[in-house]
Parts: C-alpha cells; structure tokens; sequence
C-alpha cells in the first residue's frame, strides 16, 4: 500500500489542472507545468487529485507515489513557487548577475561565466561581513534543482575548511586536519 499515492492532491485557487492523453497539464499565476504520465491514471474530481494504479506490481505501486508527488510539486509550484539558496564560503569568492548571466568568482584564474535558463529568475545578495547568497527562483522545482547542483558543482564544500558552494542550511562534515 502506498501511503505516499493514496493522499489526494488540493488544488487551490488560481491553479487548473487537466488530464489529456497520458499527459497532465498544470496552469497557475508563476507559469504552466506539463508531465507525461504512464502506469498509473489520474482524475480530477471537486477540487482534488487522484492517482490510482491498475495493480498491486512493485513497478506500479513505485510509480503510484512518484507521480502523486510530482503532481503534488507541479501543483505547488505554480502557485507558490520554488526558491533554492546556494552560499559561497572562501575569502575573495563573489557571484553578481546581469539578467540571466551569472559570474561567479570562487578561486579559479577565470570567473565562470553562467547562462541561466530563461524560467529561472536568478537574484545575487552581498552583504559586506557575509558570504555572497545566490537565489534561484521558478515555478519548476526539477529545473531549479538541476541549475542550482550545476552551480554547486563548480566548486563543492571541502571537508577540511569548508570552502565552496554550499546550499543554505546545509551541514558540511568537518574533518580534523594534520596532528602534529
């Protein structure tokens, strides 16, 4: 049994969604989301979501909750909207934009130069005696996700100091460095 699938999904105000061939189509305010949808059957029913399966197989039931969920995040992001936070820690690292190109300088001999996709609104925070914040904001949580690892990517958290490009909130594992 799928506790996770068998939650019906709220639509709230503002929000349409729409079942047409194996495909299901969320409109909102922040945008409109579409999600190609096989193994399980949704309906739309007085202010609701369902997600059914058509039998008790593992791949179903693996599904079942899958797709309930990204409903559920399509649902919320184009009413509310999702916003990831990276934090830049080392001496001298920096990150500014201009529109939707975001510079980054975090200890390379070049800045690195990003094109950031043109759903993501890309914002950049100096605080002078605080670590440079980048936030990403978009309707579409799986884009704002894959842009924000990108940007991790370029330079991970080091376990000895902790420099690098860490998101907001997120605990490093310290290691002690050299006994002498």
């Amino acid at each position: 049994m799928s506790r996770i699938g068998n939650n019906p999904v709220a639509i709230p105000d503002g929000v349409t969604v729409e079942v047409k061939d194996n495909a299901i189509i969320v409109k909102g305010k922040l945008g409109e989301l579409t999600q190609s949808i096989e193994g399980v059957s949704v309906k739309v029913e007085d202010g609701n979501v369902f997600v059914t399966r058509p039998s008790e197989s593992k791949e179903h039931k693996a599904k079942h909750g899958l797709y309930r969920s990204l409903v559920d995040n399509m649902i919320e992001g184009v009413s509310k909207g999702w916003t990831k936070q990276l934090e830049l820690v080392g001496v001298g690292y920096r990150a500014s934009n201009q529109g939707q190109k975001l510079d980054l300088a975090v200890g390379f001999s070049h800045n690195i130069v990003m094109d950031i996709a043109p759903e993501v609104k890309v914002e950049t925070v100096s605080e002078k005696g605080k670590n440079p914040i980048v936030k990403l904001t978009s309707h579409d949580k799986q884009l704002v996700g894959q842009v924000a690892a990108k940007i991790r990517g370029f330079r991970k958290p080091e376990p000895y100091k902790g420099k690098g490009i860490k998101f907001v909130g997120e605990q490093i594992r310290r290691k002690a460095g050299k006994s002498a």
